[in-house]
């Protein structure tokens, strides 16, 4: 799971960006209102933890931004404001949960796992469930019946995206920023290549169709 952080206070953004890895997610971060409104655009991140004090553009314009734009990405408002009339104020904004500073890293990391299991039952317990697909996100690999498909972390982290994702078309270069970076120089056709492997681990369990392409538009992982 990828999650996008927009703090401008250097030293808690560090700090929640070192806590996340160390929980294997996935980690992207900004320190200004453009920047995270930019990065929040490419659709690549399951949750954005952000501040709602920002230079620039504040957090409450960017959840009305994104919003507005039909980005239903789960969103965890932090500020130091801790006001009934903040806190309503910013969940109407549209954001999912709101913590108030300073907080504790635990309560931070439960708050997210809970906003993960509010996505329609999907995740439960550091596990997806998509059809006869089970994935796991503590060993990076899926099952068939139990049985593990041995995926590479590039294939696993792929494949989740689509399942987090399923019945929706992701672009080639969603799931490039998502998997490699939005910095990486390597040609985003590496996508192609991927999917061809996935799909060669899928069909020993007539699970190949599950990926679906969108001819010049992307990926689906479509299991009804």
């Amino acid at each position: 799971m990828r999650i996008l952080v927009v703090e401008d206070d250097h030293i808690l953004r560090e700090a929640t960006v070192s806590i996340l890895a160390g929980e294997d997610y996935l980690v992207d971060q900004a320190s200004t209102g453009e920047e995270g409104l930019y990065l929040a655009k490419q659709g690549i991140h399951d949750l954005i933890v952000l501040d709602i004090m920002l230079p620039g553009i504040n957090g409450l314009e960017i959840v009305k931004i994104l919003r507005n734009n039909g980005c239903a990405v789960s969103i965890l408002l932090l500020t130091a404001k801790d006001s009934v009339d903040d806190r309503v104020i910013g969940l109407e904004s549209g954001a999912d949960d709101y913590l108030v500073k300073p907080f504790a890293m635990r309560e931070l990391l439960a708050r997210i796992k809970a906003l993960f299991r509010r996505k329609g039952n999907l995740i439960i317990e550091d596990q997806i469930n998509c059809g006869n697909l089970t994935l796991d996100s503590k060993v990076k690999d899926a099952f068939v019946n139990e049985e593990p498909l041995g995926l590479t972390n590039k294939e696993y982290e792929i494949l989740e995206f689509l399942a987090l994702n399923k019945e929706q078309i992701l672009t080639r270069d969603q799931i490039f920023d998502r998997v490699w970076g939005l910095e990486s120089d390597i040609s985003s056709s590496i996508v192609d290549i991927y999917i061809h492997h996935l799909r060669k681990k899928l069909i020993a369990y007539g699970l190949d169709i599950f990926i679906q392409t969108v001819r010049g538009v992307g990926f689906m992982l479509k299991v009804s």
